[in-house]
């Protein structure tokens, strides 16, 4: 295994992954803070922190970050997510000492500049607005809010615009002082790089973080429900789902095969009979969202007016079927769909880089890709049925948005 872990004197992990035949390394910092630790009066603060790192620190202005960075040919990038944030870019292998210095100085010299965060403030409320006009987006911010309502695992990433247009600069760095602290963040790195060099780079540059703060997330209650928002659109936009598990559960890979023989490809059930057989649809897929403590499984279609009134209990009942009879040419198809998918992204840098912050912040260690063959391998058809019986016996959760005047109640669910 060329994975390597060093945990630094602050509490910093540096995780590395070595793949000398490429010429490049993908690198980042993934700070284990997100949506669900932001009270409700700073709904949208991480995103919007993760916009302003990048707006000027003590050293570089804004334009001075990106023109270093692309200079060598680099790109740097972020994304917030409910449970991390993370920040990250992509070099030359010659490049990695840039490339660490740049992301150490975002996270701990930068200065939140008022008129920098007056202007990201307005992009933020036009990304909310592009969001709010773009059904088959908003539709599931309106399904976490039903699963979860009342608690920050159920409020949107983005926040409101209220909200964003209300923070200033002094709330942004009370925030990453609260929640960016070393023992927090994972610094790591896949690609043509010596690991050593990595952990002195990074002893060198990670040098101002703030101390570690006590501080306990909300825990999850998934409670579901039914959401309808009437809008002028051509088709009825529908998330249906039902409580799912954490990472840590035993049936964590069962679950991944369940949802793959559902709708996780063309081959799917969901697919053949939804749109192959009856049209009902041109997009159908089921999902999984996995959190340090629940989880949900769901499914996503978009169909006509006069179609979704059948289009719901039809998706349950495919699950209650699953649930009945999983068949061996299907069972054998999900499996290999989903090892070739881990074996493909081993080919980029980027993605065994995520892989490995992932990993380290989810179960505090890098996991074997034979362990994780293994463990799919080792899934049964019994299993795949005990995951979906679990899924089925919560509270279903319902959204639509559309023009749903005319479809009816989901008083009962087939197949529940």
């Amino acid at each position: 295994m060329t994975v390597t872990v060093t945990e630094l004197a602050n509490g910093l992990r540096v995780v590395s992954d070595v793949m000398d035949t490429v010429e490049t390394v993908s690198l980042g910092a993934w700070v284990d803070a997100g949506a669900r630790d932001e009270d409700a009066s700073i709904n949208g603060i991480s995103h919007l922190l993760e916009h302003m790192a990048f707006k000027g620190t003590k050293r570089r202005s804004a334009v001075e970050i990106v023109e270093e960075i692309e200079a060598v040919g680099g790109h740097l990038n972020a994304y917030t997510a409910r449970e991390m944030t993370a920040y990250y870019a992509k070099v030359m292998k010659g490049d990695v000492p840039l490339a660490c210095d740049i992301i150490a100085d975002i996270l701990q010299h930068s200065v939140m500049d008022p008129d920098e965060l007056a202007r990201e403030r307005d992009v933020i409320v036009q990304e909310i607005n592009q969001s709010f006009d773009t059904p088959d987006d908003i539709v599931f911010d309106y399904f976490q809010k039903t699963a979860y309502p009342k608690q920050a695992l159920g409020r949107p990433v983005l926040g409101t615009a209220e909200l964003v247009q209300s923070m200033d600069s002094q709330v942004l760095l009370d925030y990453m002082a609260a929640h960016y602290s070393a023992p927090n963040i994972v610094f790591a790195a896949a690609g043509n790089l010596d690991h050593d060099a990595l952990v002195r780079l990074a002893e060198d540059a990670f040098t101002a973080l703030p101390q570690p703060k006590n501080g306990k997330r909300e825990k999850a209650k998934y409670v579901g429900g039914e959401f309808r928002e009437a809008r002028d659109v051509e088709q009825v936009h529908l998330v249906l789902g039902l409580e799912g598990i954490d990472y840590e559960v035993e049936d964590f890979h069962a679950a991944a095969i369940f949802s793959t023989i559902l709708g996780g490809g063309m081959s799917s059930r969901l697919f053949q009979e939804v749109r192959e057989k009856r049209g009902l649809a041109y997009s159908v897929y089921s999902y999984l969202s996995h959190y340090s403590d629940g989880g949900v499984f769901g499914v996503y279609a978009g169909t006509r007016r006069d179609e979704a009134q059948g289009l719901v209990p039809l998706v349950f009942d495919e699950i209650g079927k699953l649930c009945e009879t999983v068949g061996d040419a299907e069972f054998a198809r999900a499996r290999a769909q989903i090892k070739a998918g881990i074996m493909m992204s081993r080919e980029s840098t980027a993605a065994r880089c995520e892989q490995l912050a992932r990993q380290m912040m989810v179960f505090k260690r890098p996991i074997p890709v034979a362990e994780t063959v293994a463990k799919i391998d080792a899934v049964d058809a019994e299993s795949v049925r005990r995951v979906g019986e679990r899924f089925l016996a919560s509270r279903s959760t319902v959204t639509m948005l559309g023009p749903i005047a005319d479809i009816g109640d989901f008083t009962e669910r087939a197949s529940a």
